[in-house]
């Protein structure tokens, strides 16, 4: 699989807000903050997600952010890695039966690609050293993959 090498050395990430309440987004600021220094495992937050390998999903995806978050993922390079950060995220927290929700992020996605690579960061909201360890869990996966593939 293309990219996977790139992907293990160095994720470059786009940050999708679904409707967040703003904990999860302030988490994620923390994380790329010195104390927590999520650059030495390369992950860097870019502006494009032409040049993303991975997303990150925050909030509930609810009617007017579906197509959107569809679209995006679609634009990503491939393979892409789609974080699911926080509860809301992964399944809707409080808000799951609420009349605008359209379903968890991994529901979203799988409309478009039937084989998505998810790595959920259960939390509410989920701590810096969860999402470190979300990404080092996904790095280990990327491995494991491109060793199969091989």
């Amino acid at each position: 699989m293309p990219g996977l090498n790139s992907l293990k050395k160095s994720i470059w990430v786009y940050h999708v807000a679904c409707s967040p309440c703003n904990n999860c987004d302030i988490e994620i600021l923390d994380l790329l903050t010195p104390r927590f220094d999520a650059e030495r495992f390369g992950i860097v937050l870019v502006g494009s997600v032409r040049h993303a390998d991975a997303l990150l999903v925050t909030g509930s995806v609810n009617r007017q952010i579906k197509p959107r978050l569809q679209q995006l993922y679609l634009q990503a390079p491939k393979p892409c890695v789609v974080f699911a950060i926080g509860s809301c995220a992964i399944n809707g927290n409080f808000f799951r039966k609420s009349y605008n929700i359209v379903g968890p992020v991994e529901r979203v996605i799988k409309e478009v690609d039937p084989n998505p690579i998810i790595v959920y960061v259960p939390g509410c909201p989920p701590k810096p050293e969860a999402m470190i360890s979300g990404v080092v869990k996904a790095i280990g996966y990327l491995d494991n993959l491109k060793k199969a593939k091989a």
